[in-house]
């Protein structure tokens, strides 16, 4: 890899981290190819992504950015799972973790905040950004469905006195 990709995967990397709702560090020293190809599928279907990168590369890329507190745990064969959805990539690292004892979750960052194993265990058990959706939405419909169901009760209860 000569000095120009060096500098390209610096920005591409560099990007990922600012434009992250969160990053999930772990270790898979031991993960065949099937099981990589399996945790990147996981994670596009979450829409997120996975990205094995060189350790002193990612600490270059990490100077000045909000998740820069991980730049500790990228030690070893590590790889990178991330999302713009603050919970997607820890869900798909966690769950991924559960199965495989050869992935290993050393921590990550929500933004400025640094987390660690335990972190990013409770950061996935939260729900994601179309569950919140839904169930605002259902909140808002039932006021609606509330108001017509007492206009309906009246009329319906007359009828069934009148018969």
């Amino acid at each position: 890899m000569d000095r120009a990709q060096k500098e390209q995967l610096v920005d591409e990397l560099g990007q990922i981290f600012e434009s992250s709702g969160v990053v999930v560090v772990s270790h898979y020293a031991g993960l065949t190819v099937a099981e990589m190809q399996d945790l990147r599928a996981r994670a596009r279907e979450a829409g997120g992504s996975v990205r094995v990168a060189k350790n002193r590369l990612a600490k270059i890329a990490l100077e000045g950015k909000p998740c820069a507190s991980i730049a500790d745990l990228l030690t070893g064969m590590t790889v990178l799972t991330y999302s713009e959805d603050p919970v997607a990539a820890a869900k798909v690292a966690q769950d991924f973790a559960k199965g495989n004892d050869n992935f290993v979750i050393l921590g990550g960052a929500m933004g400025e905040n640094a987390l660690d194993a335990s972190g990013v265990e409770a950061v996935s058990k939260m729900p994601s950004r179309e569950e919140l959706i839904a169930t605002i939405a259902g909140m808002l419909g039932a006021p609606a469905s509330n108001i017509a169901g007492a206009i309906g009760a009246p009329a319906s209860n007359i009828a069934s006195i009148l018969s």
